[in-house]
């Protein structure tokens, strides 16, 4: 089990996580909205995730929701990180109703954010503009190459949730064990 813990004058923030988990969740952001699309992560990733955050909601939900991606691709750079007998790369296209999302990563060990998601405004109390910045603090902390491309949709719930479910397949597939990869790179380190 990984633990990571991030505290500032505007968050304070544990995570646990185990990359092979059989997803399970325990989330508590202080952001309803956000709880429920890093539940959907979680249990599609097939990861097991701890996140207890206290941040400066009172102002809004931009700090908690920007540092837990940091602390979550964090967690996650330990988990990872030296790249060995694994897939390297994954992508995934999630379908929820009419919306279709597709992301593809590579665990390069460089950050990267491709994000062709064209929505705006809020989910209920949640600003919209903040998937952005989770999805950003997430790649560049991890870190990865990070493709999140928009296929159809108009529902922005569904667009969103798609993203989150397209990223965790995708690394569940990109962290899959294969011993004949070796270190997976012409480079030889990554």
């Amino acid at each position: 089990m990984i633990e990571v813990t991030r505290e500032t004058k505007e968050t304070q923030i544990s995570v646990k996580l185990n990359l092979y988990g059989k997803g399970e969740a325990k989330i508590n952001t202080g952001v309803g909205f956000f709880d429920h699309m890093l539940e959907a992560f979680t249990k599609h990733a097939h990861i097991d995730l701890e996140v207890k955050c206290t941040g400066d909601t009172h102002i809004d939900d931009h700090h908690s929701v920007e540092d837990v991606g940091i602390v979550i691709g964090q967690a996650l750079k330990k988990a990872i990180y030296p790249v060995q007998s694994i897939e390297r790369f994954g992508n995934a296209t999630v379908v929820m109703d009419e919306a279709s999302i597709t992301c593809d990563i590579d665990l390069s060990n460089r950050g990267f954010l491709v994000y062709e998601l064209p929505i705006g405004g809020k989910v209920g109390e949640f600003d919209v503009e903040l998937v952005e910045e989770f999805f950003r603090a997430f790649a560049f902390n991890l870190p990865l190459t990070l493709h999140l491309i928009y296929n159809r949709g108009k529902n922005k719930h569904h667009i969103i949730e798609g993203a989150f479910k397209a990223l965790a397949v995708a690394l569940r597939r990109a962290v899959t064990l294969n011993e004949n990869a070796g270190i997976p790179s012409t480079k030889g380190v990554l």
